[in-house]
């Protein structure tokens, strides 16, 4: 976590301490309000800890793998770009457009996290990619 200059402490397997990172360009040891809630929401008996899935029609949620989550998240992406990937436009230019997919990104994320999320979808050809700005 040390993109959002903080200092994260673990003792055995347990997060017992966050403090802000002296030494970070940015925030230079303070620490912004999701560091500052960092304790409570790895501590939360509500926060999730796997992935989940609902079958279509289903009001139950299902616990699956990360494997089973990242290959349906995989192959639901490749299956819509080859179907609705765009090369040429009608002027027969190059434009590597993927307009059926878009990515909302994370307002809490870092500028860093922000510019790699960016370029990911942007190599994929997600022309609709909102990454919100931090304040």
């Amino acid at each position: 976590m040390y993109s959002l200059g903080d200092g994260a402490l673990n003792a055995k397997s347990s997060l017992f301490h966050v403090e802000g990172d002296p030494d970070h360009p940015v925030s230079r040891g303070a620490l912004c309000p999701k560091g500052a809630g960092l304790l409570d929401y790895v501590h939360s008996e509500g926060r999730l800890r796997y992935p989940e899935y609902r079958a279509p029609g289903s009001d139950k949620w299902q616990r699956i793998s990360w494997e089973d989550a990242f290959d349906r998240i995989t192959r639901l992406m490749k299956e819509d770009r080859d179907a609705n990937f765009i090369e040429r436009n009608a002027a027969g230019t190059t434009v590597n457009r993927w307009t059926t997919t878009g990515m909302l990104c994370a307002s809490a994320a870092s500028n860093e996290t922000g510019m790699l999320t960016q370029k990911f979808a942007r190599s994929l050809g997600m022309v609709a990619v909102d990454n919100q700005a931090r304040v």
